[in-house]
C-alpha cells in the first residue's frame, strides 16, 4: 500500500535486434521507455547518436483509415450491442498477427471508396432536386426552356413577388412599353411565375419597368424542351441514382462480417503505434541503439531474464533524488484502497518521494459518502449496479476503479441508511399506512434520524472532521521524520497537538496552574522556540509566532467546520425523499403514491450520487491532502498491449 519503487534501466542493444527487442518489451509490459538522457548529457556521445526514425506517420494514417472504415460500417450497418456486455477475448498470438493488417486496411479502404461514391450520388441528387423544384412552377408551360423567342420577338422567363398584383404589373408594363406583355404561368405563396414577351428593341425598357416592381429573370442553363419533359427526365435520373445508392449501401452491408476484423485491426495498429512511438525515443548509430527506461522493482527479475536473450548491455540502478521529479509513479494498494486511485488521478498523482494517499483516504472517503447519502434503498441500488457491471462488463483501469468505488460507497450508504432507518426516505412506513391505516409502523428501527437529531449529527460530523485533520497532521509528522525534518515536526504539528491536549485538560480542569494547564503552556512554548529557531531574531520570531497562531487556529477551525457538509447533505437528502413521499401519500392512491415517490427518489438519488462525490472529494483534497500531500507525480505508462475493442488472453513469451 505505497508508491511502487522504480528502477532505472540503461541499455545498449544491437540494431539488428531492435524490432524483436521492442516486441518482447511490449509483451512484458513493464518498461516505460525514454530517451537516454545520461548519454545525451555528454556532448561527445550525443554527437554520435542520432534520433531513430520510424514509419509512425504512415502507421497513424493507416490507423485513422481503419477507424474511419469501422465508423462508416457502423453508420451504414448499425449493430445493437447489449448494454452490459464485455469485450471479446482474443488470443495474444492473434492480436499480434500483423500480417492481417493489410487485409484490414484494404477492407477499410473499400468501405471508404463506396462511401465516397455514395456522397457523390447524394450531391448529384441534391443538385437535381434543386433543378426539379425550380421547374415545377413551369409545368403548365408547353414551351422550350432554351428558346429565346423569334427573330423579332424575345421571350424571358421571370418571377414577381407574390405581394405585387399581376394586374398592376401588367398595367405598368403596358403604359411603358406597348409592344410587351406578361403571361401568368403559376403562383405560390412566395412568387408569381410569368413569361415576358416583348419586341427585341424594347426588351431593355420592358425589363427596367418590371424590375422596378421586383421582377427577376429565371434561367435554365443546359435544359432543353418544355419543363414537363425535363421534370420527367430528372425524376427518372433521381430514381436511377437512388437505385445506385441502394446497391452501394448493400455492398457496404455485405462487408458487415468484417466488423470484428476491423476492430481487431484497430487494436493491432494501436500496438504498432505504441512500439513506433517508443522506438522514436531511442537514439543510436549504424550498429547499436540506446535507451533508458523505468521499471517497477518487482519486475526487475523478469526484465533481466528477457534482456539475457538479446545481444545487449544494460544497467539497472536506483534513481537518485535529483531524478525523482522524472520518475513515473505507480500506486499499489489493497482491494479496499485500490478504487481510490480514481479519486487520486482526478486530483494529481503524488510525487515519487511523496505519500500514497489511497489507503489513508479510503477509511474516510467511503464512510463520509455513506453518511451524506444515508439510505438503504440508494445503497442497495449502488451495490447491485456495481456488481452487475463488474461481472458483465469487466471494466478495466479507471472504469473498474469507479465501479468498485461505487459498490464500496453503496455498502457504506446501506449501513448508514440502516442506522438512520431510511429506505427511500419513509417509503416503507407510508406504504404500511396505505395497507393498514392503523399500523404501528410509523418508522423503521433506527439509532437516530437526520430530522430529529440534527444537532447530534452536526457534532458527530465535526468530530469526524477533527479526527481526519489530526490524521493528516500525523501523516505529515511521519513524513517529516522520514525525510529527516524532525525539528519541523516537533515545532509544527506536535506543538499543536500539545496545545489541543492542553485545551482539553483546561476544559476538564485537569493539571492546571492558575486555571491554565501545564500542557497548554508546554505547547505554546514549543511554538515560541520553533519560531526563534526558524527566524534567528526576536522580532521575526514574534511576527512568525503571531502568524503561526493565527493561521493555525483559523486554518484548523475552518477545515473542521467544512465537515458540517456531511450533516447538510444527509439532511437535504432525507428531506427531499420525505417531501416526495408525503406528496404522493396526500393523493390517497397507492399507485399514484408509488409513481410520485419513485420519481422524487430517482431525482434525489441522481443529484446526491454526484453531489456527495463532489463534496467528499473536496474534503479529501483540501482539508486532508493539504496537511501532507505532495503532488506532481507523472503516471507510469509502460510499453504494453493496450487495446480498445478486445481483451487479450496472454500467453507465455
Amino acid at each position: 500500500m505505497s508508491i511502487v519503487k522504480m528502477k532505472k534501466l540503461r541499455l545498449i542493444a544491437v540494431r539488428s535486434q531492435k524490432d524483436a527487442l521492442m516486441r518482447e518489451l511490449m509483451l512484458l509490459g513493464c518498461l516505460q521507455i525514454r530517451e537516454p538522457a545520461g548519454m545525451l548529457a555528454d556532448p561527445d556521445t550525443a554527437a554520435l547518436l542520432r534520433t531513430e526514425t520510424t514509419n509512425l506517420v504512415e502507421v497513424r494514417n493507416n490507423a485513422a483509415e481503419l477507424e474511419a472504415g469501422l465508423k462508416l460500417l457502423n453508420q451504414y450497418v448499425p449493430v445493437k450491442t447489449p448494454m452490459l456486455s464485455g469485450r471479446p477475448m482474443v488470443a495474444q498470438s492473434v492480436v499480434l498477427d500483423e500480417k492481417a493488417l493489410q487485409a484490414d486496411i484494404a477492407l477499410a479502404r473499400r468501405i471508404k471508396e463506396l462511401d465516397e461514391h455514395i456522397r457523390r450520388i447524394n450531391a448529384e441528387q441534391s443538385s437535381q432536386r434543386a433543378v426539379l423544384e425550380s421547374l415545377r412552377p413551369w409545368t403548365a408551360l408547353d414551351y422550350p426552356l432554351e428558346s429565346p423567342g423569334t427573330k423579332s420577338c424575345s421571350v424571358v422567363f421571370g418571377s414577381l413577388p407574390v405581394a405585387v398584383p399581376l394586374d398592376q404589373a401588367a398595367d405598368s408594363l403596358e403604359s411603358a412599353v406597348e409592344e410587351a406583355q406578361i403571361i401568368h404561368i403559376s403562383s405560390d405563396d412566395k412568387q408569381h411565375c410569368v413569361l415576358l414577351i416583348c419586341m427585341k428593341d424594347k426588351m431593355q425598357e420592358a425589363l427596367e419597368t418590371l424590375q422596378a416592381v421586383g421582377f427577376s429573370t429565371v434561367a435554365f442553363p443546359g435544359l432543353k424542351g418544355p419543363a414537363k419533359q425535363n421534370i420527367a427526365s430528372l425524376e427518372q435520373n433521381l430514381r436511377k441514382l437512388e437505385q445506385q445508392k441502394k446497391e452501394l449501401i448493400a455492398r457496404i452491408a455485405a462487408e458487415k462480417s468484417g466488423r470484428g476484423e476491423l476492430k481487431l485491426g484497430v487494436d493491432r495498429m494501436a500496438l504498432v503505434i505504441a512500439r513506433a512511438e517508443s522506438a522514436e525515443r531511442l537514439r543510436g548509430t549504424d550498429s547499436i541503439v540506446a535507451m533508458e527506461g523505468w521499471c517497477p522493482a518487482r519486475c526487475v527479475e523478469k526484465l533481466t531474464a528477457l534482456l539475457a536473450k538479446f545481444d545487449c548491455a544494460w544497467e539497472i540502478v536506483d534513481p537518485v533524488p535529483d531524478e525523482y521529479p522524472e520518475v513515473p509513479v505507480e500506486l499499489k494498494s489493497n482491494r479496499l484502497a485500490e478504487p481510490m486511485n480514481m479519486v487520486t488521478n482526478m486530483y494529481s498523482l503524488p510525487a515519487y518521494d511523496g505519500v500514497d494517499p489511497d489507503p489513508l483516504m479510503a477509511p474516510f472517503f467511503i464512510p463520509f459518502y455513506g453518511l451524506m447519502m444515508s439510505d438503504m434503498g440508494y445503497g442497495l441500488l449502488m451495490m447491485i449496479a456495481s456488481l452487475v457491471v463488474l461481472k458483465k462488463v469487466k471494466p478495466k483501469g479507471g472504469a473498474h476503479d469507479f465501479t468498485a468505488l461505487l459498490g464500496l460507497c453503496g455498502i457504506s450508504t446501506f449501513v448508514v441508511g440502516a442506522i438512520t432507518g431510511s429506505f427511500f426516505g419513509d417509503f416503507i412506513p407510508q406504504i404500511a399506512k396505505f395497507i393498514n391505516p392503523n399500523t404501528a409502523l410509523t418508522s423503521l428501527p433506527h439509532l437516530f434520524t437526520p430530522l430529529n437529531d440534527t444537532m447530534s449529527i452536526l457534532i458527530g460530523a465535526l468530530c469526524l472532521g477533527f479526527i481526519q485533520v489530526i490524521t493528516g497532521m500525523a501523516i505529515s509528522v511521519v513524513k517529516k521524520c522520514r525525510d529527516g525534518e524532525v525539528l519541523n515536526a516537533v515545532f509544527g504539528e506536535v506543538a499543536w497537538w500539545i496545545i489541543f491536549l492542553g485545551t482539553a485538560l483546561m476544559v476538564f480542569h485537569i493539571g492546571s496552574i492558575g486555571g491554565v494547564p501545564v500542557v497548554l503552556c508546554v505547547g505554546a512554548l514549543d511554538l515560541v522556540v520553533g519560531q526563534f529557531v526558524q527566524n534567528k531574531n526576536v522580532l521575526g520570531a514574534l511576527g512568525g509566532l503571531f502568524g503561526a497562531i493565527y493561521s493555525g487556529v483559523t486554518g484548523i477551525l475552518s477545515d473542521v467546520l467544512s465537515y458540517s457538509r456531511l450533516m447538510a447533505l444527509m439532511l437535504a437528502g432525507s428531506i427531499i425523499s420525505t417531501v416526495f413521499n408525503t406528496l404522493g401519500a396526500v393523493t390517497g392512491n397507492i399507485f399514484i403514491f408509488i409513481l410520485i415517490s419513485m420519481f422524487g427518489n430517482t431525482l434525489n438519488f441522481a443529484l446526491n450520487l454526484l453531489g456527495c462525490f463532489v463534496h467528499d472529494l473536496r474534503l479529501q483534497v483540501l482539508e486532508f491532502f493539504g496537511r501532507f500531500y505532495k503532488d506532481g507525480g507523472k503516471p507510469y505508462r509502460p510499453l504494453s498491449m493496450n487495446t480498445k475493442y478486445v481483451d487479450i488472453i496472454k500467453e507465455e513469451i
